[in-house]
C-alpha cells in the first residue's frame, strides 16, 4: 500500500481539520492516542501514552504545553478521508496556543470529564471556538469511571451550547469505547475547508520550531493554491524569500510529500537558521506571481505577568539571549528585553501569560539549553501620573518615580470561577480579601455555580489559585482575561539596610498591604543576611515613613578572654573601647549581602529560601 506522502493532493472535500479543546486532565492526549491507534497511524508496538506530547516536561507534569498536529486517514461509507487533528493545551496560560490552533480548523471536539463536568478554562476555550464560528462536537469522556454521571453533565453541556442532551457523544478514551463513532461524527459534521486551488498560493504559519540540524521548521495551513518543493517562497510580513528544501505532512512523524494543497496542514523547511525569519501569523506565498493580500494574522498576545530572568553565572548571558531567541520561535507568547540589576547583574525582563507559563519557560530554558537561572518575583505593569503631569509606565519597582505621585492605574482582569455551590461563601470571602468586585453569579445546575469577579491582576498572580484550591478542596476551576485598568491606591515599599535603600528588595503593593509586605520581608532578610561586626537595622519604608524594623545583632568578639581576673575597671575599660570601635565601624561600615540572600528573597522558588537559610 502506498503511503499518504506519495499521493497527489487530497481534494478539499475529503479533508477535515479539527482540534480537541478540554481542561487539564480531562483526557485530550489519551483521546488523541486512541485516534492514532484506531486509524492505524501508529502501530500497537510503537504506542506510548501521551504520544503527541514530545517534551519531557509535558510527560512529567501530565499536561500539554505545545499544540501538536497529526494527519489521520479514515474511511466512511467507502470514501477515504484525511483528518488533521490538532491536540491543544488546556491551561489558561497557554490560551494563545489554543487560539492559533483554532485558526487552522473548521471544527472542535469539546471534551468534558464525565466525573467532573465542564471547567472554567474549557468554557473560555469553547467561547474562543464559537467566536471563530467552528462546528462544536460535544463529547463526554471517562464514562467507564465509577464516579461518572454522564446524564447530569450531558444536560449541563446542552444548556451551555444550546443542543440536546442526546447529541452529546459518550466515549472512554482509555478503553476506546465510542471513539470510532466520534471520528465518524467529525467526518459528517465538520465542514470541508474552502479555498481557491487555482489562485496564487497563500498559507498561514500557525507554529514553528527550531531544529539544530535542519534550522527552522515551519507549520502551515494552506488556504489558497498549492505549496510544492523546490519553488521559491516569500514571507509577506518580512518580504524575505527562500527556496523550499522540503514540504511534508506529520503522520505522526514528519514525512516529505509532493506538496500541500487547499485545506491541507503540514510543514516546510527552508534551511534558514535565523529564527526571526519565520513569524507565527505570517502569510507564505510564491515569489513569482504570488498573492498581494496577506491572510489576517493573529492578535499579538499581551503579557500579563513580568519577571526578570538572570543567569547565576554572568558569563552565561549571551547563551541566555540565544536560548530566548530560539524558545520564542517555539513559544510566540513569550516577550523579553534586556535589563540590568545592581544585585543580579545582566539579564532579561520577560513577559508571560501567567505563572505556569513563567515556570514552564524557566524550566525549559534550564533543561533544553543547560542554563542555571534566577527568576525574580513576578509583577505587573502600572501607569503612574506624577504631580508635574508626567506619565510613566512602571514594570519594575526601581522605575517608580521619586517625586509625588498623583494617581496610579493598575491592570484588572475578569475572573470566572466554577465550583460546587457549597463553597460560595469561602470563594466570596477570598475574592473580597483580594479587592475583588462581584460581577455576577449563575447556577449551571443545582450543585454547580459560576462566579464572575473583576480583580486587580497584581492580586491573583502570586498564590490566589493555590488559596482558591485549598478553600474548595480542589474542586474550583479558574479562568481570567484582561479587562482594562483601574485607579488604585498603590505605594512603593522600600527596604533599607543601614539606612540605605536596596532597589532589588522594593515592591509595589496596595496601601493596606504595605505593612504586611514590609514586616515579612524584613523578617526574611534578618534570617538570610549574615551577622556583621556591628548592629544592622533592616527597615521597611513608604516614602520617608518607617513602617517595620528588624535588627541583625552584631557579632561580639570576647575582648575579656585575655583577662584572667584583676580589677573590674580594666575589664570595663576594654568593653568601652570595643563599644567606641563598633560605633565608628557602624558609621563607615558597609553591609555585605551575599548573592544567596538576593536569590532567596527575590526568587519565585520558595525552596531557594530554605536552602539559603540552612547555609
Amino acid at each position: 500500500m502506498t503511503s499518504y506522502a506519495d499521493r497527489t493532493f487530497t481534494p478539499p472535500d475529503r479533508i477535515r481539520n479539527f482540534c480537541i479543546i478540554a481542561h487539564i486532565d480531562h483526557g485530550k492526549s489519551t483521546l488523541a492516542d486512541r485516534m492514532l491507534q484506531i486509524t492505524g497511524v501508529v502501530e500497537a508496538r510503537d504506542m506510548r501514552a501521551q504520544y503527541l506530547d514530545r517534551m519531557d516536561i509535558e510527560r512529567e507534569r501530565g499536561i500539554t504545553i505545545k499544540a501538536q498536529n497529526v494527519r489521520l486517514p479514515w474511511t466512511v461509507g467507502g470514501e477515504e478521508h484525511v483528518l488533521h487533528l490538532i491536540d491543544t493545551p488546556g491551561h489558561v496560560d497557554f490560551t494563545y496556543e489554543v487560539s492559533r490552533a483554532l485558526e487552522a480548523c473548521e471544527g472542535a471536539v469539546l471534551l468534558v470529564d464525565a466525573a467532573q463536568g465542564i471547567e472554567a478554562q474549557t468554557l473560555a476555550n469553547l467561547y474562543l471556538a464559537l467566536e471563530k464560528d467552528l462546528t462544536i462536537i460535544p463529547v463526554l469522556n471517562k464514562i467507564d469511571l465509577p464516579a461518572a454521571d454522564p446524564d447530569r453533565y450531558a444536560a449541563e453541556i446542552a444548556h451551555i451550547i444550546g443542543c440536546e442532551p442526546d447529541d452529546v457523544l459518550r466515549v472512554s478514551a482509555k478503553t476506546g469505547v465510542g471513539v470510532p463513532e466520534l471520528i465518524d461524527a467529525v467526518v459528517k459534521q465538520v465542514p470541508a475547508p474552502v479555498g481557491d486551488a487555482d489562485a496564487p498560493a497563500r498559507a498561514m504559519i500557525f507554529d514553528s520550531v527550531y531544529d539544530t540540524y535542519r534550522g527552522v521548521v515551519t507549520y502551515i495551513r494552506v488556504v489558497d493554491g498549492k505549496i510544492t518543493p523546490r519553488e521559491r517562497i516569500k514571507m509577506m510580513s518580512t518580504g524575505t524569500t527562500h527556496e523550499l528544501l522540503e514540504v511534508g505532512i506529520v503522520s505522526p512523524d514528519p514525512k516529505p510529500s509532493v506538496g500541500l494543497g487547499v485545506g491541507e496542514v503540514g510543514y516546510l523547511i527552508t534551511g534558514v537558521k535565523d529564527v526571526r525569519q519565520s513569524k507565527v501569523g505570517d502569510t507564505v506565498t510564491s515569489q513569482r506571481r504570488g498573492a498581494t493580500t496577506p491572510l489576517t494574522g493573529y492578535r499579538e498576545p499581551r503579557p500579563m505577568v513580568y519577571s526578570g530572568l538572570y543567569p547565576v553565572d554572568g558569563s552565561q548571558y549571551p547563551d541566555l539571549r540565544e536560548a530566548l531567541d530560539k524558545l520564542q520561535l517555539n513559544d510566540a507568547a513569550l516577550t523579553y528585553e534586556p535589563e540590568t540589576s545592581a544585585a543580579l547583574g545582566f539579564g532579561f525582563r520577560c513577559g508571560f501569560l501567567g505563572l505556569l507559563h513563567l515556570e514552564i519557560t524557566r524550566d525549559r530554558l534550564e533543561r533544553e539549553y543547560d542554563l542555571d537561572l534566577i527568576s525574580t518575583a513576578p509583577n505587573v505593569v502600572y501607569r503612574v501620573h506624577t504631580d508635574d503631569g508626567t506619565e510613566l509606565t512602571v514594570t519594575n519597582p526601581s522605575d517608580w518615580p521619586t517625586g509625588k505621585v498623583a494617581e496610579v492605574h493598575e491592570p484588572v482582569v475578569k475572573v470566572t470561577i466554577l465550583a460546587p455551590s457549597e463553597f460560595i461563601g469561602a470563594i466570596m470571602e477570598l475574592c473580597q480579601s483580594r479587592r475583588g468586585q462581584l460581577g455576577g453569579m449563575d447556577y449551571l445546575s443545582e450543585t454547580r455555580v459560576e462566579l464572575r469577579y473583576t480583580m486587580p491582576l497584581g492580586e491573583i498572580i502570586f498564590d490566589f489559585f493555590d488559596a482558591l484550591k485549598s478553600r474548595t478542596r480542589g474542586y474550583a476551576s479558574l479562568d481570567y482575561e484582561e479587562a482594562g485598568e483601574q485607579q488604585a491606591d498603590l505605594v512603593k515599599v522600600d527596604i533599607l539596610l543601614q539606612g540605605e535603600p536596596v532597589d532589588a528588595f522594593s515592591a509595589i503593593v496596595h496601601k493596606d498591604s504595605a505593612y504586611g509586605y514590609g514586616t515579612s520581608m524584613a523578617a526574611k532578610l534578618r534570617e538570610l543576611i549574615p551577622r556583621q561586626q556591628f548592629e544592622v537595622p533592616i527597615q521597611a519604608a513608604v516614602g520617608s515613613r518607617i513602617i517595620a524594623r528588624e535588627t541583625i545583632r552584631a557579632i561580639r568578639k570576647d575582648v575579656l578572654a585575655k583577662c584572667y581576673g584583676g580589677d573590674i575597671s580594666r575589664k570595663r575599660k576594654l568593653l568601652e573601647k570595643q563599644k567606641e570601635g563598633k560605633k565608628r565601624m557602624k558609621t563607615i561600615g558597609r553591609v555585605d549581602v551575599p548573592q544567596e540572600a538576593f536569590v532567596a528573597a527575590l526568587s519565585t522558588d520558595s525552596s531557594a529560601t530554605d536552602k539559603t537559610a540552612k547555609k
